[in-house]
């Protein structure tokens, strides 16, 4: 009997006795084996274990409250349904996604291939480097693993046990809290507010009826539209980046929701890495993240319209004004939750680096309160974003509205 039939959350000694039982096939060197904890994120427990041959497993542990706050208790099975999104991802989108080597239910935990030679895309993007390809290949991923889990190219029974088999009520609530509630009324007071912003906030955001309304239908989309399997949480926190290859992870928010979410998340971040750039003069740097805002809308459009018009098996959906109205609500989608993110990072509770770590007070407000603005836009405007130039001219806007 081992100790690892019982549930318990894993120290780093654990971790080495745990690879060696489940990854037998790295035929580690027991003597040199090490390992480090190596989680950022808010919600789990990552570990690295390694030996002096060279092999290597990441080990990830999904703990029974969030790392964030002890307030959060949470389902461990998000292990295993990030384990085989991971997998199903990888089918459908090869070279996008670490292999995942096992998933373990009893001790929540799987063990997936090793990412050194990649870094964390918002470690890489708060030191400004540029990556020429992650427009192409982040928007042949969306494209590939969104289009083809929706019910306009699968069998419709198919599905619907994707969708039942996927259902995510624990993360979706907080999503649903994190994302559509709370940055609008901090009903719970624990939104994270810079304090040079607060008036401005009060008024754009806790005080506006109408887009309180429209969040509110972008809310009720969210809960209720099982459009496609999204990863859910697409941020560049979620995504391993080199110069040659993006691999996406962290999908533990999976669920079947509306496509727009994960472009939208994409787009946002890309948004914070341009507000940090901004600040500190990288020029350069600057123009390449506008590219990809504009390219990311794009490509993905361009390559989803590719992937309907050749993988389409709904007799109805062939209609091609029903594909125009389809890509339409998409971009809408993009647009909404672009809004989205950018108001719950910037006000909510879990904010991000590219904004927290800016020390000049002014620029750091300035920087937020053009997020704030181009995500009003964003939301109450989203019908209009028709293409990728339409989200940059979004930014532009809000740089010289708050400029003025």
């Amino acid at each position: 009997m081992s100790k690892f039939d019982t549930y318990f959350l894993m120290t780093t000694e654990d971790a080495i006795e745990y690879a060696k039982l489940k990854v037998p096939q790295m035929e580690w060197d027991a003597e040199s084996m090490e390992c480090k904890e190596i989680g950022d994120g808010n919600l789990n427990y990552v570990f690295k274990v390694t030996d002096g041959r060279g092999h290597s497993v990441i080990i990830k542990q999904a703990g029974g409250v969030a790392r964030i706050s002890e307030d959060m208790k949470l389902d461990t099975d998000r292990n295993r349904i990030e384990s085989e999104i991971l997998v199903l991802q990888g089918k459908l989108a090869p070279g996008y996604v670490p292999e995942i080597y096992f998933y373990d239910t009893v001790m929540s935990a799987c063990g997936m291939q090793d990412l050194s030679d990649h870094e964390i895309m918002r470690t890489a993007m708060l030191e400004h480097k540029i990556f020429p390809k992650f427009a192409d290949q982040i928007s042949t991923f969306m494209a590939q693993v969104l289009m083809g889990t929706t019910d306009v190219v699968m069998d419709h029974q198919e599905k619907k046990d994707l969708q039942r088999k996927f259902i995510n009520p624990e993360l979706c609530d907080i999503s649903e809290a994190l994302v559509y509630t709370e940055p609008y009324n901090d009903e719970m007071h624990r939104n994270n507010v810079f304090a040079p912003i607060a008036d401005f906030v009060k008024e754009k955001l806790y005080n506006d009826e109408e887009l309180h309304c429209e969040v509110a239908k972008l809310k009720m989309d969210f809960m209720t539209r099982a459009q496609s399997l999204i990863h859910g949480d697409l941020h560049t926190g979620s995504i391993f980046i080199n110069e040659d290859s993006t691999m996406v992870f962290d999908p533990e928010f999976c669920f079947y929701g509306p496509m727009g979410y994960d472009i939208g998340n994409v787009i946002a971040n890309m948004i914070f890495a341009w507000a940090n750039g901004d600040v500190y003069g990288k020029t350069e740097f600057c123009t390449w993240v506008e590219e990809v805002i504009t390219d990311v809308v794009n490509l993905t459009m361009e390559k989803m319209r590719a992937y309907y018009e050749e993988h389409v098996t709904d007799t109805m959906c062939k209609n091609e004004a029903y594909k125009n109205y389809y890509m339409d609500t998409i971009l809408s989608d993009t647009s909404a939750v672009t809004g989205l993110e950018l108001i719950r990072r910037i006000v909510g509770m879990a904010n991000v680096k590219d904004i927290t770590s800016i020390e000049d007070k002014e620029k750091r407000a300035r920087a937020e309160k053009i997020c704030i603005t181009a995500a009003i836009d964003f939301i109450k405007n989203r019908d209009t974003k028709k293409c990728g130039r339409c989200f940059l001219n979004t930014l532009k806007d809000a740089i010289a509205a708050i400029d003025a």
